[in-house]
């Protein structure tokens, strides 16, 4: 799959880190009702560019050298109120010198607070120009392009950046983390059997998909959803995954049986914290010092977790976790990621 005639910015400096989690590891299986389960991987994407990483920064790296090459002068983005993506979109920004605006979705009401900690300090701290905030089930693209009409009533010209970057051009930062992901898998000698990644809104797992089908890399791929249930999230991931083949212009159909994600563990609400991803956030952190997020990457965790006890991975299996960052959010939610709130399981 040849991604050279897609212009692309660098935010990250080589790959990040394909490592084994031995603590972690020993700590799942003891909690396997067998006593037995997979050995699991970890991919930092976390450690990517942009402050402070996170699978944001590889979509971004093609969608603002669209914008560049358009001759935008602002990003206009959207996110939840503690949005990764809206403070990547922000310091990438800040790197090529243009402004940034967001448009902020409450889906949970009365959630926005312009003084919370975690990325809505960043916010801050980093300057973004203005910040819309709109109710649950607002049309997002249609507030966004509001943003950019009145923009463009002042002379300047704005690009409009989807929400989770995730088009078929922001998918394409997830086909080269296939690419080289493939590359460290030869150069480690590591046997991956499965990966499992969070399925949100669909950027990451699809791009991903695509670049697994395209690179003859032949490991199964599990989602864990972050805000809906299978029956809603494999038809975003497989539209997804099958645009970024067109995009590419390769003539292969994803198969709908390729598309593989669990929703059992993002309720009771996106966002919301729930038991299993406290649990998550605390074993990762006190047996390799990894950060997990509240919002995205606790529960993804919680669902390798969960599916391990389950008996779903095989014994001895090479599980890779693909860290998708977050830690800022994590300091919005200190009470109940240390067990200071009662939550539901």
């Amino acid at each position: 799959m040849d991604l050279s005639r897609f212009p692309r910015r660098r935010y990250s400096q080589g790959a990040t880190p394909l490592e084994f989690m031995p603590h972690f590891t020993d700590a799942l299986r003891a909690s396997c009702p067998s006593g037995k389960g997979p050995r699991v991987w970890i991919k930092r994407d976390d450690m990517l560019g942009l402050t402070p990483g996170g699978n944001k920064t590889r979509k971004l790296e093609f969608l603002v050298a669209d914008a560049l090459a358009q001759g935008a002068d602002t990003l206009i983005t959207c996110g939840a109120p503690q949005s990764n993506h809206c403070r990547a979109t922000l310091c990438a920004a800040i790197k090529e010198g243009l402004k940034c605006r967001f448009v902020i979705e409450e889906r949970v009401p009365n959630s926005y607070a312009e003084g919370a900690s975690g990325n809505n300090f960043l916010f801050r701290l980093l300057a973004v120009e203005a910040i819309t905030v709109v109710p649950a089930g607002t049309p997002m693209m249609d507030a966004m392009q509001k943003v950019a009409a009145d923009l463009s009533a002042q002379g300047r010209k704005g690009y409009i950046v989807p929400g989770g970057g995730s088009n078929a051009l922001g998918g394409l930062g997830y086909v080269a983390c296939a690419q080289e992901l493939q590359q460290q898998m030869f150069e480690q000698g590591v046997q991956i059997d499965r990966v499992v990644v969070g399925s949100g809104s669909s950027g990451t797992h699809g791009g991903l998909l695509a670049g697994f089908l395209g690179n003859h890399i032949h490991i199964p791929i599990v989602g864990i959803g972050v805000s809906r249930d299978p029956a809603d999230q494999d038809p975003l991931v497989h539209k997804e995954a099958q645009a970024v083949m067109d995009l590419l212009g390769v003539k292969i159909t994803v198969p709908r049986e390729a598309v593989l994600s669990f929703g059992n563990w993002w309720r009771p609400k996106y966002s919301v914290p729930n038991q299993a991803m406290v649990e998550a956030v605390q074993i990762l952190a006190r047996t390799e010092a990894i950060l997990l997020d509240p919002v995205y990457t606790g529960k993804i965790m919680a669902g390798l977790i969960g599916l391990a006890r389950q008996g779903y991975f095989k014994p001895d299996e090479n599980v890779l976790f693909i860290h998708t960052g977050g830690a800022p959010s994590l300091h919005a939610y200190e009470p109940e990621v240390l067990g200071l709130k009662e939550l539901p399981a």
